[in-house]
């Protein structure tokens, strides 16, 4: 009884007091939402506004590599094409350091609003399980915009070693996994986790011997020290236009488009194997979709420009562009991947 006496009374309240009727309440809420559905929609049209006009000053490039490498000479080439393109110059800013989280801070300390942006690459995918505290998150802090470039890493012995092929390594490894050696660079580099995913996926054993750079590895190739080494084409460019160094194999699911002779480690018996470098632009998370797609297909524009690709292919690396899905799930994925390798080689995290 006392729920139906109160629900009574607060009828009679209704109609004693006819302010505070459903309908009249309905109006005052309605009457309060006004100002701030019209700052909203004001506030969509100035986002709206910003997004068709950008860019309307330079836009920053940040790279986690040093000047001279691959990663900057084509951010620089693109920088400078994609410019023109917008309308405005990209400015390269290099800041590398502590697995990429040097560039990352820089590239997040301002606002999202797509004139600060960033070069991430596999070697950021390797960071995520590399590093116990990279302070970045590449997937939740960035959105991806476009790939730039892609490249190989080949296999290549001393031209005038005993070994001719990748075949002629493996059968070496399986009949005396202590007498080969391998050289890559540095520990937890591409390179490096190229070779123990090389030697995981091959199912045989040999001795990784890392250095501290390409000019120490190709010293120690050529004075017999090592059978093998795998680094970049371009890193090792000279050796083997001097006809000092022979390529046996790259690294890559299909024949690369730079070195169309040279068999893949597929191709040579080993199935399954696959490892491809790359580099592409991405964003600060919450960076205005409207900016993301322009920036994008700008991109698709300036990668398919002959020139660009021509320059690129003499630097060793093949000019490639993407939808950010594309790039984005492939940062996921090798994420993933280099997460087991570093795992299973018992890399220790730095």
């Amino acid at each position: 009884m006392s729920g139906i006496i109160q629900e009574e009374e607060t009828m009679n309240m209704s109609i004693r007091h006819p302010m505070n009727s459903p309908s009249r309440r309905m109006a005052k809420l309605m009457k309060s939402l006004i100002p701030a559905c019209i700052l909203a929609l004001g506030m969509a049209g100035v986002t709206s506004a910003q997004e068709d006009n950008y860019p309307t000053r330079e836009i920053s490039l940040v790279i986690p590599f040093g000047p001279g490498g691959i990663a900057d000479i084509t951010a620089r080439i693109v920088g400078d094409s994609l410019g023109k393109k917008l309308g405005k110059q990209i400015v390269i800013m290099n800041q590398p350091g502590a697995g990429g989280s040097v560039a990352a801070r820089v590239a997040l300390n301002g606002e999202p609003d797509g004139y600060t942006l960033a070069l991430l690459s596999n070697g950021t995918a390797i960071s995520v399980p590399l590093f116990k505290n990279l302070q970045f998150d590449p997937v939740a802090d960035f959105v991806p915009v476009s790939s730039l470039a892609y490249f190989d890493f080949v296999f290549v012995t001393k031209a005038d070693g005993k070994f001719k092929s990748l075949k002629d390594v493996l059968e070496a490894a399986r009949a005396d996994p202590a007498a080969l050696n391998v050289g890559t660079i540095n520990v937890g580099s591409s390179q490096n986790l190229a070779a123990e995913l090389f030697k995981s996926t091959a199912g045989v054993d040999f001795t990784i011997v890392p250095y501290k750079g390409t000019p120490d590895l190709q010293v120690a190739l050529l004075g017999g020290e090592l059978d093998m080494i795998i680094d970049s084409q371009t890193a090792l460019k000279a050796a083997l236009q001097q006809n000092q160094a022979v390529a046996i194999a790259s690294s890559g699911s299909a024949r690369s488009l730079l070195l169309p002779d040279v068999p893949t480690a597929q191709e040579e018996g080993v199935k399954g194997f696959d490892v491809t470098s790359w580099n592409g632009i991405f964003a600060p998370a919450g960076t205005p979709q409207g900016v993301v797609d322009k920036l994008n297909a700008a991109l698709i524009e300036v990668l398919a420009d002959p020139d660009i690709k021509k320059r690129f292919a003499e630097l060793g690396v093949v000019a490639h562009s993407s939808t950010p899905k594309e790039i984005g799930d492939r940062l996921k994925a090798d994420i993933e991947k280099w997460s087991k390798v570093i795992k299973d080689a018992g890399i220790a995290r730095q």
